[in-house]
């Protein structure tokens, strides 16, 4: 049977979303038990792991622009390259599974993984094909190409652009898209929201992230200053889910206000906006969902480019105070929508539902048998 090893980290929900909707995708492929989902990172040392995490998330919260400075450090020196003491265990853990339990092939959608198996391999361990799963967009840290593998996959030609600039070979890049549930795809043309040029009335999702900054106020105003039908997702904030529930009573519109939430994709193909910060899974989810995205906050490096793409293909509009939140909304359902329209429009030739399925069909043609399906798009290198 073929075994797929798929690593993953928790620094961010973009990682984790990917390597989900890829392993499902090649346990629907090759059958189930196909793939394995392993987080080394919090498997080799779950105490240091949490408190990185923990780490990691106050600086992108509470000092963006610390954060900001250590990334661009990272991406321009050999930090990593040069401390072969780094992620020793995690390091040991891994060539262990790769020892006792032998994948066929190996994909990683956090980019320090793509080091460890080269450093296993470059110690004599085993040398198992290994591509990596690109999980953000064109403002990509060069830790995602320094270490070689059998190919990348990117979410779109902007991001491929990236790497082709770096002097990655053109064979190598695969523009196939982010990896996200099977239900974008399947249920394509089926759920929709209402059209707004038939009168009907916007509904707005708003989600609410941990440190997101003005978000409850956004979500009050959301709730008691528009009639539009408004779902506020706030995660595991049981404090804000209760207060904004006894706003959401006072209105007569209806409003619904969930905690955390398996729907999130469900919710981005009902309604007609998304207001959230540019995080990778919600932004590449939107984008799959055709739901134009109202950006309220963006993390400094990675989630810059995240919305830098939204931007450039005029599909989505950045908002940073809740005042920005509401007039951009009141502008996008204007004359029945023709704003919103338009950035739905321009959502469509990005989204790539079928991404996940995609990655897999040509990471198993490359272990296995050749497969009769149409070659997988191959990056061209950019005249720009």
């Amino acid at each position: 049977m073929t075994k797929i090893l798929i690593l993953t980290a928790g620094f961010g929900e973009g990682h984790n979303a990917a390597a989900r909707a890829l392993a499902a995708a090649f346990d629907a492929t090759a059958g189930p038990g196909t793939a394995e989902v392993v987080d080394v990172f919090a498997r080799a040392a779950p105490r240091f792991n949490a408190l990185a995490r923990h780490s990691y998330l106050a600086l992108i919260n509470r000092t963006p622009q610390l954060w900001n400075r250590i990334y661009h450090w990272v991406d321009r020196s050999d930090f990593v390259e040069k401390r072969y003491g780094l992620f020793r265990s995690e390091q040991r853990l891994l060539a262990q599974l790769l020892l006792h339990e032998p994948p066929d092939a190996v994909c990683s959608t956090f980019p320090i993984c793509a080091f460890l198996l080269n450093r296993i391999a470059g110690a004599g361990g085993p040398v198992v094909p290994h591509y990596n799963i690109v999980t953000d967009s064109i403002s990509i840290h060069s830790l995602w190409w320094r270490a070689p593998c059998q190919g990348w996959f990117l979410p779109n030609q902007d991001s491929a652009d990236v790497l082709l600039k770096a002097g990655i070979d053109p064979l190598l890049v695969h523009i196939l898209g982010f990896p996200v549930q099977a239900l974008f795809s399947e249920q394509a043309g089926r759920i929709a929201p209402p059209d707004l040029g038939t009168g009907a009335t916007p509904r707005v999702l708003h989600i609410i992230n941990s440190g997101t900054l003005h978000a409850p106020e956004t979500a009050r105003r959301l709730l008691t200053e528009t009639d539009w039908e408004i779902t506020c997702a706030v995660g595991r904030d049981e404090r804000l889910r209760q207060q904004l529930t006894d706003v959401a009573a006072t209105r007569k519109a209806p409003a619904t206000i969930l905690g955390w939430t398996r729907e999130i994709p469900r919710l981005l193909m009902t309604h007609h906006a998304v207001v959230s910060k540019a995080g990778g899974a919600t932004t590449q989810e939107a984008i799959a969902a055709h739901c134009p995205m109202i950006v309220s906050q963006v993390v400094p490096g990675q989630e810059e480019g995240n919305y830098e793409l939204l931007r450039r293909h005029g599909a989505g509009v950045r908002a940073d105070t809740p005042d920005v939140v509401l007039s951009e909304l009141r502008r996008a359902f204007a004359d029945r929508g023709r704003v919103w329209r338009d950035w739905r429009s321009a959502l469509v030739p990005l989204a790539r539902p079928e991404a996940a399925s995609d990655i897999a069909r040509h990471v198993l043609a490359a272990i296995g048998p050749p497969s009769t399906d149409t070659a997988p798009e191959t990056a061209q290198r950019s005249t720009a």
